[in-house]
């Protein structure tokens, strides 16, 4: 839906340009089912890190405070970025992966869903 300003010459150049990143790039990272956190994590990664320092260093610092956490199978895990499927290959690098600039990527993991099976 487009949005139309109030005053007539409101123009600024947005902030979240990758040009503004130097060497890293901003990613959204959302778990599914497990809306305690309602909306998808905004992070600044480095696209050489590999899938493994994402989920050991931001992954887990964003959402280690849910009960189910603990209880994730990284083996089993389902991820999808920017609405295709992506591979647990948690060696690659997220650029090998496709990650991009405000690339979104979504958790799914089988049989957890939500505290009490709430999809909190």
């Amino acid at each position: 839906m487009p949005v139309q300003a109030i005053q007539a010459d409101y123009n600024f150049e947005a902030r979240d340009q990758k040009k503004n990143y130097g060497n890293n790039i901003l990613i959204y990272v959302g778990w599914d089912n497990h809306t305690l956190f309602c909306a998808a994590h905004a992070l600044v990664v480095s696209p050489i890190q590999t899938l493994q320092d994402l989920i050991d260093q931001q992954i887990t610092g964003g959402f280690h405070q849910h009960p189910e956490f603990s209880q994730i199978d990284w083996s089993a895990a389902k991820f999808t970025l920017n609405h295709q499927a992506i591979p647990n290959d948690f060696s690659k690098t997220l650029e090998e992966l496709g990650f991009d600039h405000k690339s979104l990527l979504r958790l799914v993991t089988p049989g957890l869903t939500g505290y009490n099976s709430s999809h909190v």
